[in-house]
Order: structure tokens, then C-alpha cells, then sequence
């Protein structure tokens, strides 16, 4: 299974993987409701501001990684044990689809993104909520060195990139970021010029093109949409890439952080 999978691949394989939907939306309607009033058949809810994260805090971020006991308990709550193969969707491009891809990539599980979404799918949805026995799931700690803490962004030579919008790298938005600007000396890498005008991730070469070959963080707001910049980076074959789970959210936060600010 290759991490992104079109809507007639899943649907020929609908049996075989266990889909996921990671609907979730920024100040807007429940992600919970959304999956209630239509889904793919057989896909279960999970919600990335209380499955897929630790509670937020001025000093961790918005989003910060759960512990590895937390993201196992979740996953075998809906069934989802060792080596079963996942399919994450949502119906924003992969933006948050892409936080689980990461989760399960790091640990080396079987996990794609539908590539175009939710959209993507040829069938009909169904709002008849899924629903496994538990099975028992071991935890397995998060891989060192798929993460970076503030400190050791601040010290990293390679590429840094923001997935967040041009404007918000540059000013910063009010309503969500602590600060205007960004890291000093990253590069704005918003996450949906990952996607072509069909809104379908673009081929490996041109990702290739924009993230460079070099060792490589990703950042955002939060820790979400960096993801999907970290899913176009693999994409494109690199390997040497971590997450900046804290994000803007944690170094904005943090007078002692220096910024910078301007395109």
C-alpha cells in the first residue's frame, strides 16, 4: 500500500484496511457531526484534538503529541490492532488526514491518505456508525528522531519549512497565532500548494522540486498540517524528515523565541 490510495483503490480493498475519518475543523463545525451525517461505509472517527493529541498548553502547543500508552489505547478502542492497514481521509486536501498518516508512518504501520479525499470516493456514504471489539494494542514510544523539540530546531541546519499560509508566515493571524511571523530562517511551504488544481497531491518529481533533498522539519500552527507537508516530503522520497510537533503555537508562545517576520 503506497501512503496515498485513489477512491477506486480503496474501494476494491474497502475489506482489507481499516478506514479512518479524521474530519476536523478550526473554529468551524464538529468533525464528530460531519462523519455522523455521511461517511465512508465502515470508517470509524477520530478526533485530532483528543485521539491524536495531548491537551493543549501554552507551554506544548495546541496540539501536542499523546503518549504512546494514550495513541495505543485509541487505536485498539476502534479495533485497529498491529499491522492492520489504515486508510485516513478527510475532506480538506489531507490536511488533517495527515496527522494519523505521520502517527502510524513514524511507528512503521501500514497507513495512506485518500488521496483527494473524501471527494474521491466513487460509493455511496452511509451514516451508520462503525464499530470493532476492542483488541490489545502494545504501546511503542515515539522514534526520537522523527521529532523535534523547540531547542533542537533552533540548533538544526537542514530545511525548515511552515506549512502554514503565506500571509500567517508572514504576519500571523491574531485570532490563532501568539505572534505574528515565523522561525528564523524558515521557508513558507503552505500546505496546499502540495495539492494540484484537481486537489490531488502533485507527482514526486515537483514535489521533489519544492522541498529540496536536503534533512528537513516541518511546522505549523499546531503540529497538524505540517504533517501533510511531511507526507508530500516523503512523496518525493525523502527520508530524512521530523516533525516539529509544538509548532508555532509552542516557540510564538515563548517570548525568549526569536521570529521573524515578512515573506
Amino acid at each position: 500500500m503506497d501512503a496515498l490510495v485513489s477512491g477506486e483503490w480503496l474501494a476494491a480493498h474497502i475489506d482489507d484496511v481499516r478506514v479512518v475519518d479524521v474530519r476536523w475543523y478550526l473554529n468551524g463545525p464538529s468533525g464528530r457531526t460531519a462523519y455522523e451525517d455521511g461517511h465512508i461505509p465502515g470508517a470509524v472517527w477520530l478526533d485530532i484534538d483528543t485521539d491524536l493529541s495531548a491537551p493543549a498548553t501554552r507551554d506544548d502547543g495546541r496540539h501536542p503529541m499523546p503518549t504512546a500508552e494514550h495513541f495505543a489505547a485509541v487505536l485498539a478502542g476502534v479495533g485497529i490492532g498491529e499491522g492492520t492497514p489504515v486508510v485516513a481521509y478527510d475532506d480538506a486536501g489531507g490536511s488533517t488526514a495527515a496527522r494519523l498518516w505521520w502517527m502510524l508512518h513514524v511507528l512503521d504501520e501500514p497507513v495512506a491518505v485518500l488521496d483527494g479525499g473524501l471527494a474521491a470516493w466513487p460509493g455511496e456514504l452511509t451514516t451508520d456508525v462503525s464499530s470493532y471489539p476492542a483488541v490489545t494494542r502494545t504501546p511503542r514510544p515515539w522514534p526520537a528522531h522523527r521529532f523535534m523539540t523547540a531547542d533542537a530546531v533552533d540548533a538544526f541546519d537542514g530545511a525548515i519549512f511552515d506549512a502554514r499560509t503565506a500571509a500567517r508566515f508572514a504576519q500571523g493571524d491574531p485570532a490563532i497565532d501568539p505572534r505574528p511571523g515565523h522561525i528564523p530562517g524558515a521557508h513558507s511551504a503552505p500546505w496546499a500548494g502540495n495539492l494540484d488544481e484537481s486537489g490531488r497531491f502533485r507527482t514526486s518529481s515537483e514535489l521533489r522540486e519544492r522541498f529540496g533533498d536536503s534533512a528537513a522539519v516541518a511546522y505549523c500552527g499546531s503540529g497538524v498540517t505540517a504533517c501533510h507537508d511531511l507526507l508530500a516530503m516523503h512523496v518525493a522520497g525523502l527520508d530524512d524528515i521530523a516533525l516539529y510537533a509544538g509548532s508555532w503555537s509552542q516557540w510564538g508562545a515563548d517570548p525568549a523565541r526569536a521570529i521573524e517576520t515578512g515573506g
